[in-house]
């Protein structure tokens, strides 16, 4: 029998590939602990796409934009086509609410569909919204501007709809393009369209 050092069996690590292996584990573990804290102190992302512009549909994306930036979530709403209307200044006021095709309006297609039906059904809910003390449009762009959210108004649709970007209200970000908006998903936790 040898005193020489044993050699590993057949697939098994020399000493220094063992030694090798567990300095390289020690660097992994210590990059992997380096990428944890950076995730657990940077703030989460939300990005919401707003295409719509009725009353109703001003709601949602404002609501859930306020909501996460209270749970320190760093959130961008990019409108664009009917969505623009919620951060126009004057249209966001006067948005409507149309009940044809809408299963959930009390009434049947055939009356909704009569003029002046809409105006009708937009004193409904804006009577509904009151009674029940819900911020209006206007208040909830504002807070979610005074939270921080990011309200950025798309430059094609601005361009489009041709207007000004003294328009919107104070603070909403023009001259974002699709590309801009598309990064901005990419980056983020949390992606909805609405």
């Amino acid at each position: 029998m040898s005193t020489d050092t044993p050699t590993p069996a057949d697939g098994a690590p020399t000493p220094e590939e063992f030694e090798a292996m567990q300095t390289r584990m020690a660097e992994l573990e210590e990059e992997l602990a380096s990428v944890r804290a950076d995730v657990a102190d940077s703030p989460k992302k939300m990005v919401i796409v707003a295409t719509k512009g009725t009353l109703d549909m001003a709601y949602p994306p404002l609501i859930l934009a306020s909501t996460a930036a209270a749970f320190g979530y760093d959130v961008t709403v990019f409108h664009t086509f009917w969505g623009l209307e919620i951060l126009h200044e004057e249209n966001s006021k006067d948005l409507q609410l149309s009940a044809v095709g809408n299963p959930n309006m009390p009434m049947p297609n055939a009356i909704a569909a009569l003029p002046g039906m809409d105006r009708v059904t937009t004193g409904m809910m804006r009577k509904r919204i009151a009674e029940n003390e819900v911020a209006s449009i206007e208040e909830l762009v504002e807070m979610s501007l005074d939270q921080g959210v990011d309200l950025q108004a798309c430059q094609m649709t601005i361009d489009l709809l041709g207007y000004d970007e003294d328009e919107f209200y104070d603070g909403v970000t023009t001259g974002v393009g699709a590309a801009s908006a598309f990064q901005e998903m990419v980056e983020a936790d949390v992606q909805l369209l609405v």
